[in-house]
């Protein structure tokens, strides 16, 4: 039987027909970036309407038992480094861990990278509409929630000390959180990409990060539940490559499985050409054990008659009979 190389990529090997331009694609991510920026920096200056809207986020959140954000704050209070790792995973982790992972998927995985672009952005453009229509301010800013604002305390922050003048970010834009947002869309992002056993831990980056903004007092519980919301709504759109759901959805783990069944087909049609020359085979032997056990035919004239010629095919006999008129 006839063996074959597989022949079919792995999941490590990249499809680079799905890559798109490098220079298309840093422009795209740095204009929707900006865009981002300048969309939240249009909706600064609703100071009472954010403190209002606070109010109500707060009092919703009371209605609904959900647990008290200084409980989870209390934890981090008793640990001045503990705390301040924790502002520093707020400042430092947000951005360059969803540049890293664009890039690592845009070189190693371009359908993925493609999948996660386009979710990035639709779970921003929503963000924005929200910020937009929503004012929100943080906990950090609500008296009744009796919260430290720890990036001002121990340090660091990424925001300025009056909020209503801070030119750097918008400060009343709590609603959604996208440090939860892009963290959830990272974390599934490399799950669906990768095969190891180990990949279900890239969950703690949004598990950690949703610690994170807590504990600082720069988000609200609903904030995570609503930019989840929004992710699961995004999802449910934009299929993950692989899901067979769609063209494009073909993944190294497909590519393996059609591999498979076409050396699956191959084995079958091997096995059924030897079976033929098998069965040719033993044919051909029975005819020669026949000839060998027939006695010689005899003629008219009593001459003997080779039984071979009798084995003869009937095309080649009746060549000869022709012949002999």
């Amino acid at each position: 039987m006839t063996t074959y190389a597989r022949t079919e990529p792995t999941d490590q090997e990249p499809d680079i027909r799905a890559r798109p331009p490098l220079v298309r694609e840093f422009l795209l991510v740095a204009g929707l970036f900006l865009a981002y920026k300048l969309g939240r920096r249009a909706a600064n200056g609703h100071v009472e309407e954010a403190f209002r809207n606070a109010g109500n986020v707060w009092d919703l959140e009371r209605a609904l038992h959900l647990p008290g954000e200084g409980a989870v704050q209390g934890l981090l209070l008793h640990s001045q480094p503990l705390i301040q790792a924790a502002n520093t995973y707020y400042a430092a982790v947000h951005f360059p861990a969803t540049a890293l992972f664009l890039v690592w998927l845009y070189w190693r995985r371009p359908l993925h990278y493609l999948w996660s672009r386009r979710v990035l952005a639709v779970l921003t453009g929503g963000a924005l509409v929200l910020h937009l229509a929503v004012p929100l301010a943080p906990p950090r800013m609500l008296p009744a929630a009796g919260l430290v604002d720890t990036g001002q305390v121990y340090g660091p922050t990424v925001y300025g000390a009056t909020p209503a003048t801070d030119t750097m970010a918008n400060q009343f834009a709590a609603m959604p959180s996208l440090h939860v947002g892009w963290a959830a869309t990272v974390a599934l992002g490399l799950i669906a990409a990768t095969r190891s056993r180990w990949r279900w831990l890239w969950l703690l980056h949004p598990a950690i990060t949703l610690l994170v903004v807590v504990a600082t007092a720069n988000h609200y519980w609903l904030d995570a539940i609503v930019v989840v919301a929004m992710l699961a709504v995004t999802l449910a759109v934009l299929r993950i490559p692989g899901s067979g759901k769609g063209p494009g959805a073909r993944t190294g783990l497909s590519a393996r499985t059609d591999g498979m069944r076409g050396d699956a087909v191959r084995m079958e049609g091997d096995a059924r050409t030897d079976g033929m020359r098998g069965d040719a085979v033993r044919m051909e032997g029975d005819a020669r054990s026949y000839v060998a056990a027939s006695p010689p035919a005899r003629t008219a004239a009593g001459d003997a008659v080779p039984v071979r010629a009798a084995a003869e095919s009937p095309v080649r006999a009746a060549a000869d009979t022709g012949a002999g008129r």
